[in-house]
């Protein structure tokens, strides 16, 4: 990740400077097959770009089962895993890095339950989907597994470091 230079804010003299930086984070979005065979990418990215996190990486790809293996490892032992890979398996994805304040948990909020039904309205899954099983969305749940899921579907040199220009408009 590029550090921001610090910045001059409008804060008392002798308070400290908040800077962007010290507290962005990414995380890992995939848009299911269910949401790409739906058009639903686009609609997915706009939220995303219009809450001011900043893209960094983005790949339309057919997941193979290893790599969903791999990346479901924590369910290995569900009942719903093989099920699971096979689905998430079956059409392409779009996996992407979005990077800004919180993103983790804020995405997660953005998303909504796992459970559509459960979703709120104004959440991608209370917006856009009825069934769990088709939630369209996965989105990291930490920190650490989202540096674990980035590592796994992107090269680093997949990644992108840059300031935006909307930067300054979006954090203080």
């Amino acid at each position: 990740m590029s550090a921001a230079a610090p910045r001059r804010s409008s804060a008392r003299p002798g308070s400290p400077v908040r800077t962007m930086a010290a507290k962005t984070e990414r995380t890992f979005i995939a848009i299911k097959p269910d949401g790409v065979q739906r058009g639903l990418i686009g609609e997915i990215v706009k939220r995303f770009e219009q809450k001011g996190f900043r893209l960094v990486a983005m790949k339309f790809l057919q997941a193979s089962e290893d790599l969903l293996k791999e990346h479901y490892i924590d369910l290995k032992d569900r009942p719903f895993y093989p099920g699971l890979v096979k689905y998430m398996s079956s059409g392409p994805v779009a996996a992407m890095v979005w990077e800004g304040l919180n993103v983790v948990k804020t995405g997660r909020v953005m998303l909504g339950e796992t459970n559509p039904a459960d979703s709120k309205p104004g959440t991608i899954r209370g917006d856009l989907c009825i069934e769990v099983g088709r939630n369209i969305i996965h989105g990291s749940d930490s920190v650490d597994s989202a540096n674990k899921e980035i590592s796994l579907w992107f090269k680093p040199e997949e990644l992108v470091s840059y300031k935006s220009c909307a930067q300054d408009w979006i954090y203080e």
